[in-house]
């Protein structure tokens, strides 16, 4: 029996009633797309004594991980040498064409080789991604993340992934590199249909939180104290303990743009027009998103929702200035 402690196997000897490490083989991970959430995410795995060889059209962002560690290579080298390759790409256009281009991963992939997508796409896609990989013998999972950069810089991000159990299990350990809550939902698809369900939940919280500041801020009262006078009862929830601080202090630095989340919830609406499924304030809030786009504000935080509010109300939530 194999166990797991700290992201370190162990096998445990019953003549001798001890525990022994387990020597694997390093592990190689090509790793595509090194922005916001791909840097850290790149850097855990080193820690985690993890292969990484990394790829992006940014060289500057390759580079940046070269000198903590990684490799840079090809996406042929890495289809070559790899024993997983992992995506973190912003739409599904942009995984296809890293998987599928002649001197992409499918074309040159080795016997064995195994793609994690961790991007924000659809279930259709996840779907179709895993068949087209099937025809060249690779095994695919969809595991998209939850938590944004702060959970991204400190491997803690939520992990929810579509696949073989199989396949899970193998890779788990790359998981435990970046992550701390790791689920298998079901087969391809179900990760990534759990992150849309998580951006419905996430976005939907950050324009109820926006509303509410907006009207106490008409209203004349201390945000601040209104903040710390309700975040303890029913209305409390990560998202605000994230995202007020920041809108209080004008912060809308990107940690999840506006633009991604537009398209995620882009594919929310899609996913459940496919389903029959009426989702009236996803699609409001979708309008919202575009309201934003259109002002210019799609590079900002999506705890930019609140400017939204605030310009049609003629109001401006901050801190008390006395």
């Amino acid at each position: 029996m194999v166990y797991n402690f700290e992201r370190e196997s162990y096998t445990f000897c019953v003549e001798k009633k001890a525990f022994y490490k387990k020597e694997r083989r390093l592990m190689k991970i090509g790793f595509i797309g090194l922005g916001i959430m791909g840097n850290p995410m790149v850097k855990n795995l080193l820690q985690s004594d993890f292969e990484v060889t990394v790829f992006d059209l940014n060289k500057e962002a390759i580079q940046r991980l070269v000198e903590v560690g990684a490799k840079a290579g090809t996406l042929k080298e890495m289809a070559q040498k790899s024993d997983v390759v992992i995506t973190m790409l912003p739409k599904a256009e942009h995984v296809w064409d890293v998987l599928q281009k002649p001197e992409g991963i499918f074309a040159n992939a080795h016997p064995g080789l195994a793609v994690i997508d961790m991007s924000s796409i659809g279930p259709t896609d996840a779907r179709e991604i895993a068949q087209a990989a099937a025809d060249f013998g690779i095994e695919t999972l969809d595991a998209p993340v939850s938590g944004g950069e702060p959970k991204a810089k400190d491997g803690t991000l939520s992990i929810m992934v579509g696949g073989k159990a199989e396949t899970f299990e193998k890779y788990l350990p790359v998981f435990q590199g970046m992550g701390k809550d790791i689920v298998l939902i079901g087969d391809h698809g179900s990760g990534v249909t759990a992150k849309l369900a998580n951006q419905i939940i996430v976005n939907l919280n950050i324009a109820a939180v926006s509303e509410a500041l907006v009207l106490a801020a008409k209203a004349g009262i201390d945000l601040e104290k209104m903040y710390q006078a309700i975040r303890g009862g029913l209305a409390g929830s990560t998202v605000m303990d994230a995202k007020i601080p920041m809108i209080l202090d004008r912060n809308f630095k990107a940690g999840g743009a506006i633009s991604i989340n537009l398209k995620d919830l882009t594919n929310v609406m899609q996913t459940a027009h496919d389903l029959d499924v009426p989702l009236p304030l996803s699609s409001q809030l979708l309008e919202i998103f575009h309201a934003l786009k259109a002002d210019g504000k799609q590079t900002l935080d999506h705890g930019g929702i609140v400017q939204y509010y605030e310009k049609i109300a003629n109001v401006v939530a901050k801190r008390s200035e006395d």
